[in-house]
């Protein structure tokens, strides 16, 4: 490893992972990555994100700047690896749920319930993070470019969570709900981050209220007379989605 403060990444770690390596290497490397990740998220807390800079982070995770350097370019980066850790992270913890429940307000729930197990240990730390996340011109954004591969993985969560159900959805509206349930947990999240309790028992109240709510809202497109709303409601999807597009899988 090189020392601490050298630019220069290490000479045993010259390539991405996964990209002409051993498995050993590859397995050595996501411990590095996740490692920086970690010791990040730390000083972010501690710090905030502004005053944090990459140098502190090398330090705490106890690499060589020019390894921080290789696995991530920039802090923006950084954080962009830890919104793709939580997705896999999240997706993983809601499979129990998706492979037990057919009820789309109790996957709804469940999910959701997920996510804030997932999520819980950053807690501390989401304030001063979203105060960044939200400024939206920020790569950090959850709508920005930079973070649409983590925003597809989620919104493919709330497929998943709607094809699993046993829930009665009318084509016409079928594709557009996976982004419209991504964009209701945004709602959620967004409540998590000022939530007062320390137990999380008012977001957990929001999420369990609202998530019937949703199931019902759903099965009322249904109904002829609301065919009209419908295509109001695709239409404004349309324009959001102009404004904020979603790569299509490759």
């Amino acid at each position: 490893m090189g020392a601490a403060g050298d630019p220069r990444p290490d000479p045993a770690v010259t390539r991405p992972p996964g990209v002409g390596g051993t498995e050993a290497a590859d397995t050595k490397a996501a411990r590095t990555r996740s490692a920086i990740i970690d010791a990040a998220l730390r000083l972010f807390r501690e710090r905030g994100y502004d005053a944090t800079t990459m140098r502190a982070i090398a330090a705490e995770a106890s690499v060589s700047v020019g390894n921080a350097y290789y696995y991530f370019a920039s802090k923006e980066q950084l954080i962009q690896g830890f919104y793709d850790r939580a997705q896999v992270d999240h997706a993983a913890a809601a499979r129990p749920v998706l492979e037990t429940e057919v009820d789309l307000a109790a996957r709804i729930v469940g999910v959701g319930e997920a996510w804030l197990e997932v999520m819980s240990p950053y807690r501390p730390f989401a304030g001063k993070f979203f105060k960044n996340a939200a400024e939206p011109t920020s790569p950090l954004s959850p709508f920005s470019a930079e973070s649409s591969p983590a925003r597809v993985a989620a919104v493919a969560l709330w497929e998943e969570v709607l094809a699993g159900s046993d829930a009665k959805i009318p084509r016409r509206v079928r594709p557009e709900l996976p982004e419209l349930l991504w964009l209701y947990f945004m709602g959620i999240v967004l409540f998590w981050v000022h939530d007062p309790t320390a137990d999380l028992s008012a977001t957990r109240r929001v999420l369990h209220r609202t998530a019937p709510l949703v199931v019902k809202a759903i099965a009322l497109t249904r109904l002829p007379v609301m065919r009209g709303m419908i295509d109001d409601v695709v239409a404004l999807i349309h324009d959001v989605r102009s404004v904020f597009p979603i790569p299509e899988s490759p």
